[in-house]
C-alpha cells in the first residue's frame, strides 16, 4: 500500500526535533553541560533535513498530480 502523506510526516517528527533540540541546547547552557548542547544541535539539524525531505515529498506529490491532471 502506498503511503500517500505527501511529506507531512516528516515534516510533523522534523518539527518534534527541532523543538526537543531546542530544549536540549537551552537546557544544557542552564546545566552547563556541553554534551546535550551537542545534542540538541544534532537533533536541530535532524529536525531540519527531516523538515526537508517532507517539503521535498510534498513537491513531488503536487507535481505529479499536475502531471497526472494532464
Amino acid at each position: 500500500m502506498e503511503n500517500k502523506d505527501h511529506g507531512i510526516e516528516d515534516k510533523l517528527k522534523g518539527a518534534g526535533n527541532k523543538i526537543k533540540g531546542s530544549m536540549k541546547d537551552v537546557a544544557g547552557d542552564v546545566m552547563n553541560d556541553t554534551k546535550m548542547k551537542v545534542e540538541g544541535k544534532v537533533d536541530k539539524a535532524k529536525g531540519e533535513a527531516q523538515q526537508k525531505i517532507g517539503e521535498a515529498k510534498e513537491h513531488f506529490s503536487d507535481s505529479e498530480a499536475r502531471r497526472d491532471r494532464l
